[in-house]
């Protein structure tokens, strides 16, 4: 028998120009609402101007300094030759293809492993805006 993939989409809505938004919960409520012990969630957007990061969720302190940090690697300038937008687009861009859109993360025992310490969260660089997030789990529960 082959491995079961389930499917779902996530509404993400950012509030600032530059935002953190912890998804972990809505994911782990997908892996329980699935039933899957064993296997991978894949989790990933379309978003241009936004990324998926793993990392603390414990210390809200660690959200200003990513936030922080990115704004530091590409800053918003007007020199960029990419104006489609605006000035941040731009530098959305680059901070998306830094950042990434995608993140795997395996299951174990029906759980998200970090959940207390760790979690997945959508990365928005130029908000406020409406996202998606798409979401696959593979079980390797009913491998014969």
């Amino acid at each position: 028998m082959g491995k079961s993939c389930y499917s779902t989409k996530i509404a993400v809505k950012t509030g600032n120009h530059t935002d953190l938004v912890d998804i972990t919960p809505q994911l782990q409520q997908f892996v329980t609402e699935c039933g899957v012990k064993s296997g991978v969630v894949l989790v990933m957007h379309m978003h241009t101007t936004a990324g998926l990061v793993m990392d603390s969720i414990g210390d809200p302190n660690t959200r200003l300094d990513m936030k922080d940090e990115i704004d530091r690697i590409a800053p918003t300038r007007v020199d960029f030759k990419h104006q489609f937008d605006t000035p941040r687009d731009a530098s959305g861009h680059i901070k998306s293809m830094l950042i990434g859109q995608s993140v795997m993360v395996p299951i174990e025992d029906g759980k998200l492993p970090g959940r207390r310490s760790s979690g997945v969260m959508f990365f928005e660089f130029d908000g406020p805006r409406d996202r998606t997030v798409y979401v696959q789990i593979w079980s390797a529960d009913d491998q014969a």
